[in-house]
């Protein structure tokens, strides 16, 4: 498909609803997917079906730092709704001080992904997912590892938590458990759906919601010279995505020329990709590409939040690879012999540049960013994260 065939597809499929409507759609269990117009329903497995009180107290948990070993932690605190619940850190810290190696993914639409972290590909479902944060210990994220009866046991002293959990899952009298907790979580990550920034106002037959300069951007982006639009395509602008009544799963994974620290492809020890899970030599450096949906508010960025603005993810992109021109990780990224075929380089002037940026800045979902329904429910501040900008 040519760059503009694919940003025409993307457009038509915007255009039969109302600029800021959501669309209401049913499923057989009741539960209402209330969508921007155009988007399919997300994937949910038969074992756990969506309902409005299970949403509910996975976005209680969510913010709730009680799930953490020593009490400081919540998936929020990595998770920033203000960031597209991304972080602001390069890589992210966990409960007890560890650096990770990763920064901290955005979750915004993360109910289309059918690959769940930076590069384990094996990762598929949410409500697994869950348990790598809580019992990692290698790095540390929430600490949990040992302690999962003193959890169960925290959140039982809780009324708010035994009805809570009473109504989520109604045909279940057993009570708290370990494997309700991380479906309540995961239904309510799959509610996190963005869709209502400039771009898709301009998509839906408002094309004043677009300035001049990010149409222009955007025409850029989905150009063949470019090449953006071949990782990051399709509804969510990854390579990654799988939804109701999509034929099938797509999973990417991609070598961006970040880095050639030994003039023969390789990647920091110990962050390799998707090489750390498969063992295989062709998948040195080769890491998903993240939905560019709220990225403008994302920063810093790569897998390791190496590259600190917008300007600089495109400059990396238009030398074909990054060059670290000292240091333990020196090395020419744009002649790593696993870089994808579509990260080539080009050149842009001064003002297509701008124009390119202004572009991902238009892919901000302002409303998504402030939704109460995504936002913290503690008033407890002892309980609750609140009102963070930083670690």
């Amino acid at each position: 498909m040519s760059g503009s065939l694919a940003a025409s597809a993307l457009a038509i499929i915007f255009r039969s609803a109302p600029a800021n409507s959501r669309v209401a759609v049913g499923s057989r269990r009741g539960f209402a997917w209330h969508l921007p117009p155009g988007f399919p329903q997300p994937k949910v497995p038969a074992d756990n079906p969506m309902s409005d009180a299970k949403v509910e107290l996975g976005r209680h948990l969510f913010y709730d730092k009680r799930l953490s070993g020593n009490g400081t932690f919540a998936c929020a605190s990595c998770h920033q709704q203000s960031r597209g619940f991304a972080d602001t850190l390069p890589r992210a810290v966990g409960s007890t001080g560890q650096m990770h190696p990763r920064n901290s993914m955005g979750l915004t639409n993360i109910g289309y992904s059918p690959a769940l972290t930076w590069a384990n590909p094996t990762q598929r479902a949410l409500e697994t997912q869950a348990l790598g944060p809580m019992f990692g210990e290698k790095p540390v994220e929430l600490g949990l590892a040992g302690k999962e009866k003193e959890l169960i046991s925290r959140l039982t002293a809780d009324e708010r938590y035994r009805n809570m959990f009473v109504d989520a899952f109604p045909d279940d009298s057993a009570g708290l458990s370990l494997l309700k907790i991380t479906r309540a979580i995961a239904a309510f990550e799959r509610t996190l759906i963005s869709g209502n920034s400039p771009y898709d106002r301009a998509a839906r037959g408002n094309p004043g919601a677009m300035t001049a300069s990010a149409q222009r951007g955007q025409n850029l982006f989905f150009s063949e010279r470019l090449e953006c639009f071949h990782c990051h395509g399709g509804i969510n602008f990854t390579g990654t995505t799988d939804y109701v009544g999509k034929g099938f799963a797509e999973i990417e994974f991609h070598n961006t020329g970040l880095y050639n620290v030994d003039g023969k492809g390789a990647y920091p020890e110990g962050n390799q990709g998707v090489k750390d899970v498969t063992g295989q030599l062709s998948d040195m450096g080769r890491f998903k590409a993240p939905t560019l949906r709220n990225v403008a508010v994302t920063a810093p960025f790569m897998h390791d939040g190496s590259i600190r603005t917008l300007d600089g993810v495109i400059a990396h992109y238009m030398a074909g690879g990054r060059t670290v021109a000292s240091g333990p990780f020196k090395g020419v990224g744009s002649s790593n012999p696993y870089k994808s075929g579509f990260v080539k380089g080009f050149k842009l002037s001064p003002t297509e540049r701008k124009d390119l940026i202004a572009f991902l800045e238009s892919l901000t979902d302002s409303t998504f960013l402030t939704d109460r329904r995504f936002a913290n429910p503690w008033p407890d501040t002892s309980v609750a994260v609140r009102g963070m900008t930083s670690r």
